[in-house]
């Protein structure tokens, strides 16, 4: 039988520690995000895009990536992807705030290692408690956007630690394994998938609301327009569909007033 779900996942920023005093250097956060589909809808993703290539004049099948379109362009392209049929889940990392940097910084992949599992857990509750009866087996189907070079079986091995690890302490690790199968995931080149382009839009459109440019600015014009995708539990969306690291959200709000864009959505 068919998963219920697919799963696609992309990022934006980058995994650096290097924060000079101008803004320059790392990124200061850090997004991983989650387009979280139903099976059976999953080509309305490759229709949205169609028609989003269509209106910008681009030949078919042109890979979209949105940090490489103009504002004029993204506004119109995340306002359509926000109409899908999907549910999104992003974890929002402030790596200024990361009490032991080093470990992130001496093992390469770690900090998206520990992202995707702050993801999944929540992309495992979203799913197990929307499944339909005779919609597919209840498991997820995991697609990442491909990093060359990144094993994506250490990301599954991972996953089997931690699965492992849940056994014996069930408090910790939170992934629900009726949901996440490390043997269903895979990753695809980000120009190859309709639904990567989507998550690739989530990220991105994301990250611009928190991303402080060299002038001090962010563009949180974009995140509205997800608004209605946010996984919420109990219609809060903090926690959730949007999970902030390595603090509260509070204390990183504090910290970083760029978050408060988020705040509300």
């Amino acid at each position: 039988m068919k998963s219920s779900f697919t799963v696609y996942i992309d990022e934006s920023g980058d995994e650096g520690f290097v924060f000079n005093s101008d803004g320059s250097g790392s990124s200061r956060w850090f997004v991983l995000s989650a387009a979280v589909i139903r099976r059976e809808k999953d080509l309305q993703m490759v229709s949205c895009l169609k028609a989003v290539r269509e209106l910008f004049g681009k030949p078919p099948k042109t890979p979209l990536h949105f940090v490489d379109l103009k504002h004029e362009q993204r506004v119109p392209y995340i306002r359509r992807v926000g109409e899908l049929p999907m549910r999104t889940v992003s974890i929002l990392v402030y790596k200024p705030l990361i009490s032991e940097p080093e470990k992130f910084q001496n093992t390469k992949y770690l900090l998206y290692r520990y992202a995707t599992r702050l993801l999944l857990e929540r992309v495992s509750w979203l799913c197990r408690d929307h499944r339909r009866a005779g919609e597919g087996d209840g498991f997820a189907e995991i697609i990442f956007s491909n990093r060359s070079n990144m094993s994506y079986d250490e990301i599954k091995d991972y996953l089997r630690l931690l699965q492992r690890q849940s056994e014996e302490l069930p408090y910790k690790v939170q992934i629900d394994p009726t949901v996440i199968d490390p043997d269903r995931i895979k990753s695809v080149e980000h120009s190859k998938l309709a639904g990567l382009q989507v998550a690739d839009a989530v990220a991105s459109g994301i990250h611009f609301a928190i991303k402080v440019n060299r002038y001090g600015e962010t563009e949180p014009g974009y995140a509205p327009h997800l608004k209605k995708t946010i996984y919420r539990h109990k219609e809060t969306a903090i926690g959730y569909g949007l999970k902030f690291w390595p603090e509260d959200f509070a204390t990183i709000k504090a910290k970083a007033p760029e978050a408060s864009n988020l705040e509300g959505l």
